[in-house]
């Protein structure tokens, strides 16, 4: 049968696939992922939003184990990314949720030690970096991306009440202003690290729903939990970071890894002059230039595009 003409009067453009995209909403890593493989994704017709009835030609699915497996279930081929650091590389569940019937990516840099990522057809990609590398020329205030995703609950109240509150004084003292990025638990972080500052001086945004790299385009001092994705961007803008103190055990056995290789202060104080002053290009110099791979994004889309082309 031939296609339909358009007014135009050429045959009608078949239709484009629909692609799902999924993550975790309450984890930075997984959100962060999710919008910088995104950004590959341009020709595709991409939505976040599950339809019940009417499954999607090709997904990609970050962390969320479960959510894959019902989409293979369905027969939706799959690409599932691990985007965050785990301390053992534990391969999670992906064994329960057949995982391994999927194109099984893991998020990881080539310079970072440790063991080979595991699981089911598990294969390392390189850094996920931010499609725009630049930086504003004028960069004001400071950006802190705080991940408490996997942190006990009382272990991130303390944090928020003491070490939060003073750094984000500090942040608008030395700076002034402040954005505070938050992936779960934003009420209870906003509510203990309140301070007297006016909104326009200290913003918080939760992380699904606002695009932190733009933000730290125009920022002057970037602040972090220790993850991958706050890695990925201040490598790719060779921009200067320092660690919040880590909090749980991925966060603290990451710091530790990157603190055998390279010098990235930690933030101990508001009064820590390393972390408000940082040297010009950050801690990156020291690394191989070999080792600079910032291309896994790319290579997560491109195995999205090879499912749209040739499902299994």
């Amino acid at each position: 049968m031939a296609l339909l003409t358009p007014a135009g009067g050429g045959p009608a453009a078949p239709p484009r696939p629909r692609v799902l995209l999924a993550a975790r909403e309450e984890q930075l890593d997984s959100v962060l992922a999710r919008r910088r493989v995104a950004a590959h994704l341009t020709g595709l017709a991409t939505t976040t939003r599950r339809s019940p009835g009417t499954p999607p030609d090709v997904a990609l699915v970050c962390d969320d184990a479960a959510v894959t497996g019902r989409l293979l279930d369905l027969g939706v081929p799959v690409v599932h990314l691990r985007s965050g650091h785990t301390p053992d590389d534990d391969p999670h569940d992906a064994g329960a949720y057949g995982i391994g019937r999927a194109l099984h990516r893991v998020h990881r840099p080539g310079w970072l030690p440790g063991p080979s990522p595991t699981g089911p057809g598990a294969r390392p990609t390189g850094l996920l970096a931010p499609a725009r590398t630049a930086r504003d020329r004028t960069r004001t205030g400071a950006l802190l991306l705080l991940s408490l995703w996997g942190v006990p609950p009382d272990e991130a109240r303390r944090f928020a009440a003491g070490p939060l509150r003073a750094l984000v004084r500090a942040a608008v003292e030395r700076t002034g202003r402040c954005d505070v990025v938050c992936d779960t638990g934003l009420a209870g972080a906003r509510a203990a690290a309140a301070g007297p500052h006016p909104p326009r001086q200290v913003r918080w945004h939760r992380a699904a729903d606002t695009d932190a790299d733009a933000l730290h385009a125009g920022c002057a001092v970037l602040l972090a939990s220790p993850t991958l994705a706050a890695l990925g961007l201040a490598q790719a803008r060779r921009a200067p970071l320092a660690f919040l103190p880590p909090l749980g055990a991925a966060q603290a056995d990451l710091a530790g890894r990157v603190a055998g290789l390279l010098p990235v202060p930690v933030a101990g104080g508001p009064d820590d002059d390393a972390v408000w002053d940082p040297p010009f290009g950050g801690p990156w110099r020291s690394l191989d230039p070999d080792a600079d791979d910032l291309r896994g994004a790319q290579r997560v889309a491109r195995g999205v595009r090879q499912l749209c082309l040739a499902p299994p």
